[in-house]
């Protein structure tokens, strides 16, 4: 075997990304695209659903990825429009934040259904076409380095991700046999719309001395791991989750001491 430079081409493949709309899932849909694709946006919001599909001569399906019914509806207009969809990207989710002690019973549920139970509605979908259709595929599930991290206030959203994590592993397992690889991507800070709109003033330069690199991630970075997870670039990796975080999962604490760049571990060291 010899690697070939067109082995990160997704020419010929049909892919769908949730939370298409904005932020990661945006950058993912532009690079599929880039790379030779054809994209199905799956977003709830219809107008974002509509302009990211109109930036990748894709299509929008306007889907709210929680509700079974609207989720079949959006495979099946896929389908017929673009095909058997080759590649899966799990990326929608949200969060609020709830103290553990205040947590109600509607909100844990809420949480859990926004940031793991579609992804079992969606994998289940595209899973099962792609066994069908004999064609094998990639899943790729966006999790978050809260996923393995305590998040104190965010308790029901990093159970929800470790969810994510563990159920990336078991699928692999089972839909390995189909020549269906299931992987992930953890990212940590990214300069999303959505996270640069809430930060306060400052927000970077503090966040980026957390960060080994230095700096916020773009979400390109984490699109092209996206893509080197959907292409044959990545044909014998599955079961893994690729942290995207310019190294804090790997710091465990350790960070840049403002003073003089030297690493300390917490703040009071």
């Amino acid at each position: 075997m010899v690697l070939r430079r067109d082995a990160a081409s997704l020419e010929g493949h049909t892919a769908v990304v949730t939370g298409g709309g904005s932020g990661i899932g945006h950058a993912i849909a532009l690079a599929f695209a880039e790379y030779g694709a054809r994209v199905a946006v799956w977003e709830k919001d219809g107008d974002r659903a509509r302009t990211t599909a109109g930036l990748v001569d894709g299509l929008a399906c306007v889907t709210d990825v929680r509700d079974e019914g609207q989720v079949d509806a959006a495979m099946r207009a896929t389908v017929e429009n673009l095909g058997v969809p080759t590649i899966l990207v799990n990326n929608a989710g949200g969060t609020f934040r709830s103290a553990l002690l205040e947590t109600t019973v509607k909100g844990w549920d809420a949480l859990i259904r926004s940031n793991l139970t579609h992804v079992l509605l969606c994998t289940q979908r595209v899973a099962a076409a792609m066994v069908e259709a004999e064609r094998g595929g990639s899943i790729i599930n966006v999790s978050t380095i809260e996923a393995v991290r305590a998040a104190p206030g965010y308790a029901a959203y990093a159970a929800a991700k470790a969810g994510v994590v563990n159920f990336t592993k078991t699928a692999a397992l089972e839909l390995a046999p189909h020549g269906i690889r299931v992987n992930g991507i953890a990212p940590d800070v990214i300069a999303t719309e959505g996270i640069l709109n809430m930060a306060p003033e400052g927000f970077e330069e503090r966040t980026s001395r957390m960060i080994p690199m230095s700096r916020i991630g773009h979400a390109d970075e984490a699109a092209g791991v996206a893509v080197f997870l959907a292409s044959a670039l990545g044909s014998y990796v599955t079961g893994q989750t690729i942290h995207v975080d310019g190294g804090t999962a790997a710091a465990g604490g350790w960070y840049h001491h403002p003073a003089d760049e030297r690493y300390v571990l917490g703040p009071s060291a």
